[in-house]
C-alpha cells in the first residue's frame, strides 16, 4: 500500500521527480534577484550596524526591518547573507564546473583519438591527481594560489577536470572506431575538424550526466575551503563562509548564525544531486525502469 502511493506521487508532473527541478529553479532566482529580495546588502558597510551583531531571529533592525534569521558576529542580517551567499555559491561552482568539463573534454577526446604517447602522459596525470584525495589537491592548489574567488575557480577547475577526462576518453575510443570516423578520414578531413566536430560531440553525453554532479562537488569543496577560512574573503559572504563564522558563537547558544545558512547549502546540493540523478535516469534507459 505504501509503496502504492509512493509510486503514484512520484509518476504526478509535481511528484518528486520535478520538485528538485523546481526547488534549483527557486534557487538559482533566489540568488538572480538577490539584490531586489534581499532587505541589506551585506557588502556594505553603511547598512550594516555593528551594535546589532548576533540579533535573534525576529529581531526589529535599526534599518526598519525585521531580521527573520537573526545576524551573525558582524550584524549582517542572516537572510541577506544566504541570498549573496547563493550567488558566490552558484557562480563559483557552475564557472568552474563548465570550465573543468571543457578542459577534460579537449584532454579526454585527445587522449583517445591521438593514443601512443599523447594518451600515455594525459592519463597518467589523471590518474597522479584521481589517486590523491581530492580536498588535499584543493587545498594545495589553494595555498599555492592564494586566496580569492578567481582563485578559487581555478582551484575546482584543476579538482574537476581529471573525472571528465576519464570518463570522455572511455567513451571517445570506442567512438574512434566506429565507421563515420573512417569515412572522415578517407575524405581526408582535418584532423582538427574530425576532432572537435565528429569525435567530440559523439563523445559528450556522459558529460551532461557529470556535471550536475560536480557542481554540487564544486560547492561543498567551496563552503569546505571557506570553512577553514581559504576560500571566500569574509568581506564577500558565501553560504560555506556564513557557516565559518558563526562556528565560534555555537558554544554561546547563538545557533542560527551557523544553522540557517548550513540548512540552506544542504539544500541546494540536495537538490543539485536529485537533478543530477533524474538527467542520469533519463539519459540511460537501463535505469528507467528502476
Amino acid at each position: 500500500m505504501i509503496a502504492e502511493t509512493l509510486r503514484s506521487i512520484r509518476n504526478r508532473t509535481f511528484g518528486w521527480v520535478d520538485l528538485p527541478k523546481l526547488l534549483l529553479c527557486a534557487y538559482v532566482l533566489l540568488a538572480v534577484a538577490a539584490p531586489v529580495l534581499a532587505p541589506q546588502n551585506p557588502y556594505d558597510p553603511v547598512q550594516i550596524f555593528a551594535w546589532e551583531a548576533s540579533s535573534r531571529p525576529g529581531s526589529m533592525g535599526s534599518g526598519g526591518f525585521v531580521y527573520w534569521l537573526g545576524t551573525d558576529g558582524l550584524g549582517r542580517d542572516i537572510a541577506s547573507t544566504i541570498l549573496y551567499g547563493l550567488r558566490i555559491s552558484l557562480h563559483v561552482s557552475v564557472v568552474s564546473s563548465a570550465i573543468a568539463a571543457l578542459i577534460g573534454l579537449t584532454a579526454g577526446v585527445s587522449a583517445a583519438f591521438f593514443g601512443r604517447w599523447v594518451d600515455a602522459v594525459i592519463m597518467r596525470v589523471v590518474d597522479l591527481q584521481l589517486s590523491l584525495p581530492t580536498m588535499l589537491v584543493a587545498l594545495i592548489a589553494i595555498v599555492t594560489l592564494g586566496p580569492g574567488i578567481d582563485r578559487i575557480v581555478l582551484a575546482l577547475v584543476i579538482v574537476q577536470w581529471a573525472a571528465y577526462a576519464r570518463i570522455v576518453r572511455g567513451v571517445a575510443l570506442s567512438e574512434r572506431n566506429k565507421p563515420y570516423v573512417d569515412a572522415a578520414r578517407l575524405l581526408r578531413l582535418p584532423t582538427y575538424r574530425l576532432l572537435f566536430r565528429h569525435v567530440l560531440p559523439n563523445s559528450i553525453a556522459p558529460v551532461v550526466t557529470l556535471i550536475p554532479i560536480e557542481v554540487g562537488h564544486a560547492i561543498a569543496l567551496e563552503a569546505t575551503l571557506s570553512f577553514l577560512g581559504l576560500g571566500v574573503p569574509i568581506d564577500k559572504p558565501s553560504l560555506g563562509s556564513t557557516v565559518a563564522s558563526g562556528f565560534q558563537y555555537l558554544l554561546t547558544g547563538q545557533y542560527w548564525i551557523s544553522l540557517f545558512p548550513g540548512l540552506a547549502l544542504f539544500g541546494l546540493i540536495a537538490t543539485i544531486n536529485f537533478v543530477g540523478e533524474d538527467l542520469r535516469r533519463h539519459l540511460d534507459p537501463r535505469s528507467r525502469s528502476l
